[in-house]
């Protein structure tokens, strides 16, 4: 298919996803990496190597490449079909194949080893991480490896390239397949009006009497959370825990148990060929954590401060309901209606107080405040969906920095959960001048009923988070695409930026300018602002608890592989939580099967990085606290130091040069309430 013909290789600022097809995908992938491998061939011929001769080309095809498939990745994740996902997955072996090719190419290697050692002096510092990362990753890939190994070791990429696209799939497949009807109107007692018209609406599209709930995550927060009913609670539990496992009400349809075996196998002999002992200390070489014990030092000291409250905190929430010991699926909906005697205040009550629209001009208005933007919506601009929109960022020049697409409710085609992803990547060098663009999506409630969309406090908590990552990948200053934004980042510390701007959520003076009524436009109440405030820390021990079971499964899992034993996810789930849980799920819980982070994300052997970056962010933001959270000289030094940065610098000094120290554990415990 020819480039003119393909809207996946026109060269246009922006992907043209209204003419984007299934047909486009193989043969577009294919035009682009048959012409790299040329062009690397001819690369790998240059006499004289130089930085310009060499390196440069190949950050400039790697772009390329990711002009290419990023729009394929993404519509597979926010509009998928089964003729998507089969040109999708069809492609996956060739990239994968590709990828492990250049990474194991001895005469790349040796051109840029020599590039670094003769060029080195007149090298910016930019180019010189570039450098010091592109080896570090060539090694990581086996270019040293013997034949029989390197062949061995790219036979594994290509299948848990495609192991981990099915995980996620039987995943949202199951989360598609599960439905649950309702004729009694009773039975909804304590759902928002906007669930009950959607399952209302979801009814007559499938000629049924009554309400179908889904079970997208809006409406399984909102029932585990609001509904009087136990029997739907546990019922939505159930589906939910149970997903793409061995039990529930699909047990065994689209069971991700044997993908598990595989792809922890897979990984561990991916280490053990790279001679590392496990995974995770494979993973650990790319990250700020640099071995095992700084992991388990940081969760250790995590779990020391949190038991105790989440053990006083259960007590009270047991008390409270009234009960010898409440079921997991009783835990949320006691827990809001404790948190409302205590502080006067709900997620449900919030609502009519966050209409979308307010909280993207407050929230636009907050950053253009703090790092000198201003954020304005393109019309007419080509998107994947009637939902989505197009913003433009320029600075205070007028320039133009950046773009960014909003994706922001559930639908029944699109995955789960809330993520940031690259759809343009920052270059500039040579001729060559790309703006960065993001995809920020998540899964709201959409507008229903003649109201737009209503979100609660933890909807624009999320929409902070993504929008930190965004701000990161799109406010760069770096030239080079593998280096700029988001990528090179040390994984554990990529959730700075977006954990740091969710503090701002918090601040009096930001919800001042998010909050007022979608119908009368009267601000929060300063009462009920104070009586949210009050409850960040509230069953922050629990919180935090949770996520340290998720990261310790996830690390131990990883770091105690054993081949002889095979997985043991199970297992390995229980022995945390019994260490760890004060909240014991019942023997049927199947968590695992969908925890799509490190199964098919990028957080294998690093789940623990949204807490080790949770303290790089309270500490960043104790600075803000200290001069103000306005401050624009603090605001600066951070973009400066932080956000425009990207991998260009080690993340532990570019965080020393904003903070003039280390990290310190002390403000995360202050602001989670559990400070000794």
């Amino acid at each position: 298919m020819a480039a003119m013909e393909n809207p996946l290789l026109a060269d246009s600022e922006l992907p043209r996803f209204g003419a984007i097809t299934p047909e486009h995908v193989e043969p577009a992938l294919r035009e682009v990496l048959d012409a790299h491998r040329e062009q690397i061939a001819a690369l790998t011929r240059v006499s004289k190597p130089s930085f310009a001769s060499v390196v440069e080309p190949l950050e400039a095809m790697q772009h390329r490449l990711t002009r290419t498939w990023s729009p394929v990745s993404h519509l597979n994740s926010v509009v998928n079909s089964p003729a998507l996902r089969d040109s999708y997955n069809l492609c996956l072996p060739l990239l994968s194949d590709f990828q492990t090719d250049l990474a194991q190419s001895e005469p790349l290697y040796r051109a840029y080893a020599r590039v670094a050692e003769q060029e080195s002096a007149s090298l910016t510092s930019a180019q010189r991480r570039l450098l010091e990362l592109a080896l570090r990753d060539f090694r990581l890939a086996g270019v040293a490896l013997p034949r029989e190994r390197k062949q061995r070791y790219k036979e594994i990429m290509t299948e848990l390239t495609q192991l981990g696209a099915k995980f996620e799939e039987n995943v949202l497949d199951a989360t598609k397949a599960w439905s649950y009807p309702v004729s009694d109107r009773a039975m909804l007692a304590g759902l928002n009006d906007s669930i009950i018209a959607q399952a209302e609406k979801r009814a007559r599209e499938a000629g049924q009497q009554g309400w179908l709930l889904g079970l997208d995550q809006p409406t399984y927060v909102a029932v585990l959370t609001d509904a009087e009913s136990a029997q739907l609670r546990q019922a939505f539990y159930e589906a939910w825990s149970t997903r793409a496992s061995d039990r529930g009400p699909n047990a065994g349809r689209w069971d991700n148990g044997p993908l598990m075996e595989k792809i922890l196998a897979l990984r561990h002999e991916a280490a053990r060929l790279l001679d590392f002992a496990n995974f995770a200390e494979l993973a650990l070489a790319t990250r700020m954590a640099r071995n095992p014990a700084d992991v388990r030092e940081l969760l250790d000291q995590l779990g020391a401060a949190a038991r105790p409250a989440a053990e006083r905190e259960l007590a009270e929430l047991t008390k409270f309901a009234g009960v010898e010991k409440l079921a997991p699926w009783d835990v949320s909906f006691w827990a809001e209606k404790l948190q409302r005697k205590l502080f006067s205040v709900s997620q449900e009550e919030l609502r009519p107080y966050f209409p979308l629209p307010r909280v993207l001009q407050g929230l636009f208005g907050l950053v253009g405040r703090l790092f000198k933007i201003s954020i304005r919506e393109r019309q007419n601009a080509p998107t994947w969906h009637q939902d989505a929109r197009l913003f433009d960022i320029e600075n205070a020049a007028g320039a133009p920095v950046g773009s960014f697409y909003l994706d922001l409710y559930a639908r029944s085609d699109k995955r789960s959960g809330a993520w940031m992803d690259e759809c343009r990547g920052r270059m500039a060098f040579g001729g060559n001048r790309v703006r960065p663009v993001a995809y920020l999506v998540c899964n709201f409630l959409p507008p229903a009923d003649g109201h737009p969309a209503l979100l609660t406090h933890d909807d624009v908590v999320t929409l902070f988070h993504e929008f930190g990552h965004g701000l990161h990948h799109m406010l760069t200053s770096v030239d080079y695409p593998s280096i700029a934004g988001i990528n090179g980042v040390a994984w554990d510390a990529v959730e700075l930026p977006s954990q740091f701007l969710e503090n701002f959520a918090w601040q009096p003076e930001v919800l001042q300018q998010l909050a007022s009524h979608w119908q009368s436009g009267a601000p929060l109440p300063a009462a009920t602002q104070q009586q949210l405030i009050g409850t960040r820390c509230f069953h922050a021990g629990l919180a935090t608890l949770r996520q340290l079971e998720f990261a310790l499964f996830d690390f131990q899992l990883h770091a105690e592989y054993d081949p002889a034993r095979g997985a043991r996810v199970l297992e390995t789930l229980n022995d945390v939580r019994s260490r760890i849980a004060v909240i014991q799920p019942p023997d049927w819980n199947r968590f695992p099967h969908s925890f799509s982070h490190i199964f098919a994300g990028g957080y294998a052997a690093g789940y623990y990085s949204y807490k080790w970056a949770e303290v790089l962010a309270a500490d960043a933001f104790a600075a803000f606290e200290e001069s103000g959270v306005f401050n624009g000289q603090t605001a600066q030094r951070f973009l400066d130091s932080i956000l425009s940065r990207g991998g260009s610098r080690d993340p532990l000094e570019a965080f020393i040069e904003f903070r003039g120290r280390k990290p310190d554990i002390a403000p995360l415990l202050r602001q989670h309430g559990m400070a000794s």
